[in-house]
């Protein structure tokens, strides 16, 4: 079964895997375009994706990033889409002080009660334990904590674990904190893999199990697709399909279409069909959106 804003569902349909509907990084990033708050147009976007056969997002938005639980459910209601929240923390500098304050006993307790009983009191519960960071080529201490504190969290409640790499590094280690905590590597989603252009890379985190995160289409400005569809079409020869999964991460106003940016649309719109004119088939491509994330999500 699978935990949406609404309630159990068995079967998700397409799926966007990493992805949000309301964020706010703006304190720390000091620039107004990363409060991501234009529900209403959110909302038309998402209508928009839904009309084109999409069915689920996962909203990897938690503790320290501006969660709001009750657009996830308005939105929900609004677009039919099924919404699975999530809880955790995200990477330094974005985790709220009490995270400092607390012991290690108290931030499990916390996070398991948000899968169990539901986030801040609403009776919503969270289903993934994500998006969970480290920093660009480092791990910090506080990072090293929060990855052992999210193996507990695992440990105790199977729920999947879906990770951040800064611009795709530091994936392996990531991968070696949650091994030494006896994580279930086939639940883990290492995030963000497709900023990293570096096949070799890809192949020693498949070869753990993982799923592999392509999550960042249509940002160009940090990795053209076309080296993304390089990567997929070469991880597909080598058997490793069934651990890809695709998403956009939109995280900033300007990803919109009202702003000018490729919207939500741009994965079914654009990316697909150039997958597709690549040589990935169709079938390929679906595991991509239904079969992966529909294994990774599914607790007994």
């Amino acid at each position: 079964m699978i935990n949406t804003v609404r309630g159990e569902v068995k079967k998700l349909g397409k799926t966007y895997i990493h992805e949000h509907i309301k964020l706010d990084l703006s304190g720390h990033k000091k620039d107004p375009d990363t409060n991501y708050d234009d529900t209403n147009e959110v909302m038309l976007e998402l209508k928009e994706i839904k009309e084109k056969g999409i069915d689920s997002i996962v909203e990897v938005t938690n503790r320290g990033m501006g969660r709001d639980v009750l657009a996830m459910v308005e939105l929900a209601e609004k677009t039919g889409l099924n919404i699975i929240a999530s809880t955790g923390f995200y990477k330094e500098p974005f985790f709220p002080e009490y995270f400092y304050q607390l012991s290690d006993k108290e931030l499990i307790q916390m996070l398991i009660k948000d899968i169990e009983e539901g986030i801040d009191g609403t009776g919503i519960k969270a289903h993934v334990l994500g998006e969970v960071g480290t920093s660009y080529n480092e791990i910090h201490a506080a990072e090293k904590r929060l990855f052992d504190i999210i193996g507990d969290v695992h440990l105790n409640t199977g729920k999947p674990i879906f990770t951040h790499t800064t611009l795709g590094t530091m994936a392996l280690e990531q991968i070696q904190i949650l091994e030494e905590k006896k994580v279930n590597l086939e639940k883990v989603l290492i995030g963000h893999m497709d900023l990293n252009y570096n096949l070799e890379y890809h192949l020693r985190v498949a070869d753990k199990g993982c799923y592999l995160g392509f999550d960042t289409i249509g940002k160009v400005n940090y990795q053209p697709d076309e080296n993304r569809i390089n990567l997929i079409k070469e991880l597909v020869a080598r058997g490793h399909e069934n651990q890809i999964i695709i998403s956009l991460d939109l995280t900033r106003k300007s990803h919109l279409k009202k702003y000018k940016g490729i919207g939500y649309s741009y994965l079914i719109d654009t990316f697909v069909p150039l997958l597709i004119k690549s040589g990935i088939k169709e079938e390929t491509i679906n595991k991509f959106l239904v079969q992966n994330p529909e294994r990774l999500l599914s607790i007994p």
